[in-house]
């Protein structure tokens, strides 16, 4: 029996994911602010690393021993603005998205077993090649991501700057998976984009209007007929049984060196990630500036 970490399956195509996972067999225990519809849930507050450290130590604890089959890195969030901040004082798109699954990840390295499988969530919307709607990553500098205040090509306009939070933090997932194998060298290290996935909770901080926008654009009829027209939108189950099927390893192994899985109008393919997500200094700065980040010590 897999025994499976994830964080975000309460809700979405994550949920979707859990229950796969659950259905086949898998031992799950979901990291969440509230309690979980499927598998085993223990609290975490993302937007604490306090609260981090000690759902990775709660883990080791229900472990007891056991080692980890997958850890599934999934919640998100997008913001309107950059003006929010964690408990620890940083950006909260950045704090949540990046430096908790970064955090999580290293916490929990030791506990892989061999041929186990990690997967980070990120977004086409890292590269600006997608054209997607929102505003492209302009850079991976984890201070001034921390900091928004302290860039000077912060965005004048809020939603301009929350979008480049978002999609600056699924770069990061990226860089970080990459940055991540070599210190996993028998296990799976992949980044995941789902592609546009309407419907889920991710828009749940956003203004009413586009909230709106999301749920009723994820409605299957309107879903079908949309990825008609754009290879990058998935359904929701699409989304949760490719990442249930990559995380069990249920998935077709990738291509020899290839770290990023994309959801293509439903169907599993493998590409490559922007030029900057494939930048080796821009990553090596990212792994060592949120080890600084985020306290931590080898």
């Amino acid at each position: 029996m897999a025994t499976i970490v994830m964080t975000g399956a309460s809700s979405g195509f994550g949920a979707v994911a859990a229950e796969r996972m659950v259905a086949q067999g898998a031992r799950l225990i979901s990291g969440a602010r509230g309690p979980a519809e499927v598998g085993a849930s223990i609290p975490v507050d993302l937007a604490d690393l306090g609260s981090v450290r000690e759902f990775a130590a709660a883990v080791r604890d229900r472990l007891d021993g056991a080692a980890l089959d997958g850890l599934v890195l999934n919640a998100g969030l997008i913001r309107p603005d950059v003006d929010g901040r964690s408990a620890d004082g940083f950006e909260t798109t950045f704090a949540v998205n990046h430096l908790a699954h970064y955090l999580l990840a290293r916490l929990l390295l030791p506990e892989l077993a061999d041929g186990a499988t990690v997967v980070l969530t990120t977004s086409g919307t890292h590269d600006p090649a997608t054209g997607a709607g929102l505003a492209p990553p302009r850079h991976a500098d984890a201070r001034l991501l921390a900091h928004p205040d302290r860039d000077p090509a912060l965005d004048e306009r809020p939603r301009k700057a929350g979008e480049r939070a978002y999609t600056a933090s699924k770069l990061c997932a990226v860089l970080t998976a990459r940055s991540l194998s070599p210190l996993a060298p028998r296990a799976t290290v992949l980044a995941y984009d789902p592609g546009q996935v309407f419907g889920t909770g991710l828009a749940r901080d956003l203004a009413l209007p586009l909230r709106t926008a999301w749920t009723i654009l994820g409605v299957p009829v309107f879903g079908r007929a949309l990825r008609t027209f754009s290879p990058t939108l998935n359904s929701r189950t699409a989304a949760g049984k490719t990442l249930a099927d990559l995380a069990l390893g249920n998935s077709p192994p990738p291509p020899s060196g290839s770290r990023y899985a994309a959801l293509r109008r439903d169907r599993l393919t493998w590409g490559e990630p922007s030029n900057l997500a494939r930048d080796e200094a821009v990553g090596r700065a990212l792994w060592s500036d949120s080890a600084e980040l985020v306290g931590w010590r080898d």
